[in-house]
Order: C-alpha cells, then structure tokens, then sequence
C-alpha cells in the first residue's frame, strides 16, 4: 500500500496515533556516500544516551563505490533499542526510511522488514527525467506495493532543496529530523551529537545540518499521523556509548600500552581512525607502516625495547603476519594482536561479518606456536579485552589475539562508564641490573615462564634468534634443547588454564540441549535460548571468552546435556548434502576445536550469510535440535 503524505493545517488535523512499543528496529538505507550511516550513528547514539538500550549494526555494500540506485549497493544502519538491555540487532525492521526504490528493493529481497513494516520513501524518483529510471520505480513499487508495508512517499530532495543546493548531502540530516518526530527523540541531545560528528567542519557546516534536521522534524509534524512510543530509562549510572572498534581503542589507552604499527584494512581500521585523534594526547604513538608485514615486525621491535606493542589487522593482513608473529612466540616477546574478522578467503567479503578466522589464529604458524587467543563478546567487553590481552601477554612472555569481527567493529552499544584502575596500566620498565648469571630464557621448570631482559638493563644484553636456542638464546639444534624450550613454550598456556574460571552456563545446568557461542553472538545466542526455553525446550548456552587456552570444566559441563551444538558464523557442511557423510563433513571451526579437547560429539549449526545472526534463525536452530531424537553423550 502506498501513500503520498498531504499536509493538513493543524488546526484541523487529528493528533497522531502514538503506538507504544517495548523496543523498535529501524534501518536507513541509501547509496553509499549520502550519509545513511551517519544519521543512523546519530540515532543510535542519541537513543542510548535517553535511555534506551540499543544495538546498531552498518549495512555496508561489499564494494567501496558500488552503482547506484542498485538493490545491492545499499548502504545505511540498522539500530534496533527498546526499553530495555538489547544486545543484538534481531529479526527483522519496523521501520525503513530509503533515498530510494532500489535499496528499499534490496533490503525487501533480503527477507530483513516485518510485514508489517512502515517504510518512508523519497519519491522524486517517481517524476524523474529518465524513462528508465521511473519504469524502474514502477517495477518495485509493483512488487512493494503487493506486500503488506505502508509506505508513504516523502518528497525528501524538494524539502531539501530549501536549504542546500545539494541534496545528496542533506537528506540524511532530514532523515534524523524524521526518526526524531516519530520516536520523540530530544532535538538537544541530536544537535550536540550533530556538533561531535562535524567537529571537525566548520559552524555554518553544522548549522546547515541542524537547520536539515530541524525540516524534518516540522515536515513530519506536518505531514504524518503516527509516532512510537519507545520508553526511555535514564540510566542510574554513568554510561559510555561507542562502537567495538573504538572500544578496541580506548583498551589500548587504558592497557598502558604505548605504540600502535598498523596497515590500514577493513573492517579494521576505524580503530586506528580512533587512536589518530587520541593517541599522541597519551604519550601514544601510531604508526602506519608500508604493509602489514612491517606492522608486525614494528610492534614486535617496540615489544622487545621494553613496552607490549599492538598490531591491528583483519582476516588477509593476518594471514601476512602469521610469519611474525612465529618470531614472537620463538623469541617469546610479549605482542597484542587485534584481528577484527571479515568474510573470507583471500580478499572475501571485506565489510562483512564472519567468524571464520579462529582455526587461523590457533594454528596458522609452521611449527608449534602457542599462542593466547580471547574473544570479547560485546562492545564493553571488546575494552576490557584488551586490558587482559596486555596483561597475560606481559606476565607470559606471549602473544596474545583478540579475535573481534565486523559485527562487533561497527556496532554501538551503551555500556557502564570503565573505572579507570592503575593496575591497568603496563608497569614501569625496570632497568636495574639484571641479576648475576641470569640467562635470558631462564625457564621456570614447572610454569614455562621466564624473565626478560630489555635493551638498557645492566648485563641484559644477549643474542635474539628465531632459531631454535637454549636458555642463554645460543642456537642449539640438538634434540633435548629443541624438545625442552618447545614444553617451556607450551607449559605457559596451561598455567594460563589453571589461572581461569569455568564458563558460566546461561539457563539450566543441565537439559536436552546445550548451545556454545563465542565471539558477537552471544546476545543473538541467549536470545534464542530464551525463546526456546519460554516454549519448555530444556535448552541453556554457554559463552567461550577464552579459546586458547580452552576455559575448564567444558567435558563435565557438556555431559549434563543430551546434545551439545555450537553456532557460529563460519562455513560446516550440511548434513544431506551430496557427498557429505559423517567422515566425511566439515564442521564448524569451534566445534572441531571442541571435539579434538573434549572427546564429546558436538554437533554444529552454521552459516555465513554475510550479515550477524538473527536470533529466530538460531531459535529455530535449536527447536530442531532439541527435539530430535539421538545425540546421548558418553
């Protein structure tokens, strides 16, 4: 159904219908390059500082500069808020705002809107000049209008021309204007968040953009009979709102550590966007090198002078690291490695989600390389993340990987404001004379660990060699050194191991069916468990934070349940398919993990759709799972 909004004087026009609702999803969508993402940014950040929990996810076309006005060049933000905690972004839109037919058509294609959904539709493309382009309106509003949306034309590029010669450029600000009427948003708080995303434009900039929002406000006021009562909470406590990658940032600045070597690489390198502004105020430095293998070989060179370095990358830079980051694990110098995770292989989806990485960070190394990898599961946990990444990374003499992804790095989500803790910081260099007869692997024989010896320290000074050495780093090719410094570097992740807490299960402790997540799924995750347990299913989750080492106690918690299945977002065979036996079947990348530690037959439900999980896809997921017969742990 469509319509074409007919401004009434408001002496004579009802008051709109206000429809209350527990929480809303709302998408803006438009070519890349017109600033959807920008005002759903605003939004989202506006909505969690009223109160409202919130959860964004960028809808990003694969190519930078995609055609426009096609059904896959849609480009914009997704923000699902309610009254309460969300924690990921869900099933499906309520509501669409679109410059245009084709990535309105796009996002229909995608099974993303409700049936239900209201959709606000620039409609200048109905009258345009070209034949082709209006048999092209026609066309989707054919196929549009068979659904049951309402869809109401806006005249988006006319209003705007009121204020800008260029529409392109304001219909995003009008678009605000439109969410803030509807959701009854504070026009305060939207024009301070206006001043921070053009902080760095100039003032008559940022009031051609507030003067946008402010036409949408009054075009909506005037023109539509309906808003959305989502109530609002005013926290109790003080709360930051920032997406994963820049919660990535501010760990690094809370972790004390003090140089950043990065190559630029999506979908990570919004987190050295952040640290660019910030760093230096810090004593930081951020250095972009030629290519992703000097990053590495940078931050290690920074590591070994004294101070754990970092390195950013994602999936493809990783994989050009992996040579490195060998050498750090052999010269056992302390290394923070952030991988924020994209579709693959090679070149794959860059601006998408995948959590296909993780076998990459375990084992992609010749010879045997242990390394710590963690998994924040939110964006508060993508800050505290790093804290412990540097931490163990130091204490151990390793190197550590936090495995981020897509979902997480562009994400916004409101969290509790961090207290800031001393002992978070990286301690002061000692630079005392290091002691008599001290060797620079000096292995404690039961922990593997050792201390280290910096440039600078009075009879510190020694040989360093990614060659196989002994304890005073003389290369030794003989059997018994090769085998002993291997079980020193090895012995260090299960004293890691012995230092961690069981995972704590969510739901029931035991039951029909147990789900294990790691990384951004968990909110997507317990979602569903809930679902499936209102409907009496015997389902609980448990959430890995720690992939290498494994957390403990996984084999006695896994056999309180009659079947156990991982969900993740990487590629597992499906059963039935041609050729695919149980031999035979490729699993998911956690579950193969889990088999090889536990001995259990965990099963797996995967996809990779290029986009996070919805929650009623795992719902349904675990409902077929459940109530299948078969499956006994031993």
């Amino acid at each position: 159904m469509t319509a074409v909004a007919v401004p009434v004087e408001s002496g004579l026009r009802p008051a709109p219908t206000v429809l209350k609702r527990p929480e809303h999803t709302v998408e803006i969508v438009s070519d890349s390059g017109e600033g959807a993402q920008k005002c759903g940014q605003i939004f989202g950040a506006v909505s969690a500082k009223m109160g409202n929990g919130v959860w964004t996810v960028e809808i990003i076309p694969a190519e930078i500069q995609p055609p426009p006005r096609t059904a896959e060049g849609a480009s914009g933000n997704r923000i699902r808020f309610g009254t309460g905690p969300v924690t990921n972004w869900g099933d499906e839109t309520n509501l669409v705002i679109a410059f245009n037919e084709q990535v309105l058509l796009g996002r229909h294609l995608l099974g993303t809107m409700a049936g239900d959904a209201i959709v606000l539709l620039e409609n200048s493309w109905a009258t345009n000049s070209n034949p082709d382009i209006r048999a092209a309106w026609d066309k989707a509003l054919a196929e549009l209008s068979a659904q049951s949306y309402r869809i109401i034309e806006v005249p988006m590029e006319e209003q705007c021309l009121t204020i800008d010669e260029n529409p392109r450029k304001g219909k995003n600000m009008f678009a605000l204007g439109l969410l803030a009427y509807i959701y009854d948003r504070s026009l305060e708080r939207i024009e301070d968040q206006i001043a921070y995303a053009f902080r760095k434009k100039s003032e008559e900039v940022f009031q051609r953009n507030v003067a946008l929002m402010r036409l949408g406000v009054e075009w909506a006021a005037a023109n539509l009979d309906f808003r959305i009562d989502v109530p609002t909470h005013p926290p109790t406590e003080a709360l930051v709102v920032m997406n994963g990658n820049e919660a990535l940032g501010m760990g690094a600045l809370a972790s004390g550590m003090e140089l950043c070597a990065m190559y630029p690489i999506t979908p990570a390198t919004s987190v050295s966007h952040y640290l660019a502004e910030v760093f230096t105020k810090f004593g930081g430095i951020l250095h972009q090198a030629e290519d992703e293998i000097a990053a590495v070989g940078v931050a290690i060179g920074a590591s070994y002078a004294g101070k754990v370095a970092f390195t950013i990358t994602s999936g493809p830079g990783f994989a050009l690291k992996t040579e490195f980051i060998g050498l750090a694990v052999m010269t056992e110098t302390p290394l923070v490695v952030m991988n924020v995770q994209r579709g693959g292989p090679s070149t794959g989806l860059p601006t998408k989600v995948e959590q296909s990485d993780l076998l990459a960070a375990l084992f992609a190394e010749p010879g045997d390389a242990p390394r710590v990898v963690i998994a924040p599961a939110t964006i508060e946990e993508c800050f505290h993340s790093v804290i412990t990444a540097r931490q163990i990374a130091e204490t151990f003499r390793a190197v550590v990987i936090i495995l981020s992804d897509a979902n997480l790095s562009t994400g916004v989500q409101p969290f509790p404001r961090p207290q800031l803790k001393k002992e978070w910081l990286a301690p002061e260099l000692d630079l005392a004379p290091v002691k008599e007869g001290q060797r620079p692997y000096e292995w404690d024989a039961r922990m593997g660990t050792s201390t280290r010896a910096i440039p600078g320290q009075p009879g510190g000074m020694f040989t360093v060699t990614g060659l196989s050495h002994d304890e005073g780093s003389k290369v030794a090719y003989d059997a018994g050194v090769h085998q002993h410094s291997t079980a020193m570097r090895s012995r260090k992740l299960a004293v890691l191991q012995q230092t961690l807490l069981r995972p704590a299960l969510y739901g029931d402790q035991d039951g029909d069916l147990l789900v294990v997540g790691w990384g951004s799924t968990k909110g997507a995750i317990e979602e569903a468990v809930d679902r499936a347990r209102a409907e009496g299913i015997r389902a609980s989750s448990v959430h890995l934070t720690f992939l290498s080492p494994l957390q403990p106690g996984l084999k006695e918690i896994f056999s309180r349940f009659r079947k156990v299945m991982t969900v993740e977002i990487n590629y597992s065979d499906q059963r039935g398919d041609p050729f695919i036996t149980e031999e035979n079947r490729r699993r998911g990348q956690l579950a193969m993990l889990l088999r090889a530690q536990t001995l259990c037959d965990v099963d797996c439900w995967t996809r990779v759709p290029g986009e996070p999980l919805r929650p009623g896809l795992i719902h349904k997921a675990i409902r077929d799972a459940a109530l299948t017969p078969g499956g006994d742990q031993p």
